[in-house]
């Protein structure tokens, strides 16, 4: 079974890269611009990972982690933020219950080396 990684991110280069460099070690990767459409998706189809921009248009990438984390049914997904503001992002995701973070532009392996962290 492949694992599923959802990328929540509407820069759609980065999308690209990311899509690409996680497919190439074996994971299924599921893509959406936004909080909103990723909200039905992921009831309807639960991912093992979700990684999240928080600059989304519409629904602020905190404003989605804190509806998944506040769900029983999702919360134990793990969500890795995926961003480009470095200030406070120890804090933001403790405030948002995130499991854990990267920054933009990240280095492959680091992420690789995240992703690994939550589901192998």
């Amino acid at each position: 079974m492949t694992n599923k990684i959802l990328l929540i991110e509407d820069e759609l280069d980065l999308v690209e890269v990311t899509k690409m460099r996680l497919e190439k070690s074996g994971y299924e990767v599921v893509t959406v611009p936004s909080g909103e459409a990723a909200l039905g998706l992921v009831q309807n189809n639960p991912p093992n990972l979700i990684l999240l921009d928080l600059l989304l248009t519409g629904m602020r990438g905190e404003d989605f982690c804190k509806k998944l984390k506040g769900d029983a049914n999702l919360k134990h997904i793990p969500i890795i933020l995926f961003t480009a503001s470095a200030s406070d992002l120890p804090k933001i995701v403790k405030e948002v219950g995130a499991d854990d973070y990267i920054t933009k532009p990240f280095e492959p392996e680091d992420l690789l080396s995240k992703v690994k962290k939550f589901i192998g």
